[in-house]
Order: C-alpha cells, then structure tokens, then sequence
C-alpha cells in the first residue's frame, strides 16, 4: 500500500513535459527473464549486486526483481532484505533506469538488511550510472 505522501512513479500527469513519469514499470516474473540478466551486465555495491541486460524487444516499460538467496539468512530475514530492495527500486528505477532494460537486485548476507536506506539509493544510482556509463 502506498502512503499519500508518496509520489506516483509510473503515472502518466497529462502534461507533455512529465515523460519521465511516463515510463511503466515492469515486475519480472518468470525464471528466463532472472536467468537472462544474470548473464548480462553486472555490478557489485556494498549494499547490493545490480545485474542489467538490454532486452532489445521495443518495448519501452523498465522490467525489474529483486533476489535473496538462503545466504542472507532465515525467512525473516530474507523478507526483511527483499522489501527493502523493492522500495530502493520503486524509488529510484522509475528516474534513473532506462526503459527497454531489465535490472535484478540481489540482496547481500549482513549488509543489505543493515545498511542505512539512503545509503542503499546512493548504492543503486551509483551502479546505474556505472552499468550504462560502459559500451558495449
């Protein structure tokens, strides 16, 4: 649920000028689409792994998902690290991701869950502008 002072990413404002709002966000869903990007680009922050792949399909929504591996810890912990996550990525994907890419975050043992939450969005924009800063 969202509260009311939260601001609506992936709305379209009905002003021509709003086309950063405009881009739709995607949840990946099956194992392909998981598999794809963790054999795509890559890029390891202290508080999470951020995999990105190009899906040169023409469609221009911003797929995402996030990942916990039994590494992290129990199932509380796990969901702990996976919420977080998801709220980094509502956050920040909707402005700095580009559209036609899937990115996957992939929580890290003691650290995701711990790590301070702007700390965390620094995290994500940082391994953003590097993944599309390369060539390639």
């Amino acid at each position: 649920m969202t509260p009311p002072e939260a601001p609506l990413h992936g709305l379209t404002t009905g002003t021509r000028g709003a086309a950063a709002l405009s881009t739709r966000m995607e949840g990946l869903t099956k194992r392909a689409q998981f598999l794809a990007c963790a054999k795509a680009r890559r890029q390891a922050m202290p508080g999470m792994l951020v995999q990105a792949r190009d899906r040169h399909d023409g469609r221009d929504a911003i797929g995402w998902g996030v990942t916990c591996s039994r590494k992290i810890g129990n199932a509380v912990t796990r969901n702990r690290a996976k919420r977080r996550l998801r709220a980094v990525a509502r956050e920040v994907l909707a402005d700095a991701g580009r559209p036609g890419w899937d990115y996957v975050l992939v929580g890290r043992p003691d650290v995701t869950v711990a790590r301070p939450f702007p700390d965390l969005l620094d995290d994500l924009r940082s391994a953003l502008s590097r993944l599309h800063g390369r060539r390639g």
